[in-house]
C-alpha cells in the first residue's frame, strides 16, 4: 500500500519540465500566445537537407508551428505516424485552407509550396519524420519533446 502511494504521488507530481511555457494562460488555455514555441521550417527539395538543425527540442504542452516548404524538384513525401501521434494537431493550412485532422500518418507534395501544421507537443520521447525510403540522416528530423 505503501509503495502504491508514493507511485500516485510522483505520478501526481510530475516533472517540471512537462510544464507548458508560461504561468498564466488565460482564456486562450494551450493555445495562448505566451505558451508557443518558435517556428520550425524544414524544406523538402531533390537531394538537399530538410533542415540545418536536424534534431528539435520540443516542451510537452507547448504550441508549435512547422512550416514545410517544397520547391517542386521532386515528388516528395515525409512520413512520421509515431511524430503524429505524439502531437495534438489543431490545424494544417494548404493554400489558405485550414484542415483540422484526427490524425494523419504523411504528407506528400507533388509540385512546389508550402503547408503550415500547428501543433502542441504532448508525447515525450524521440520522434521521427522523414523523407519515405531514404536512410541518410540528412533525410530526417528528429523531435525531441521532453
Amino acid at each position: 500500500m505503501v509503495r502504491y502511494l508514493g507511485f500516485c504521488a510522483a505520478m501526481l507530481a510530475g516533472p517540471a519540465a512537462a510544464a507548458p511555457l508560461c504561468d498564466d494562460l488565460g482564456f486562450a488555455g494551450l493555445l495562448a500566445a505566451c505558451n508557443r514555441g518558435e517556428t520550425i521550417a524544414l524544406t523538402l527539395a531533390s537531394g538537399q537537407p530538410l533542415s540545418e538543425a536536424g534534431n528539435y527540442d520540443l516542451q510537452s504542452g507547448a504550441y508549435y508551428t512547422l512550416e514545410i516548404t517544397a520547391d517542386g524538384s521532386a515528388e516528395l513525401a515525409l512520413s512520421g505516424p509515431d511524430f503524429f501521434r505524439a502531437i495534438w494537431m489543431n490545424e494544417i493550412v494548404i493554400d489558405d485552407i485550414e484542415v483540422r485532422p484526427m490524425a494523419i500518418d504523411s504528407l506528400e507534395f507533388d509540385d512546389e509550396g508550402t503547408v503550415e501544421l500547428s501543433f502542441i507537443a504532448i508525447k515525450p520521447g524521440s520522434h521521427v519524420l522523414q523523407i519515405p525510403g531514404t536512410t541518410g540522416a540528412a533525410q530526417r528530423v528528429v523531435f525531441n519533446i521532453q
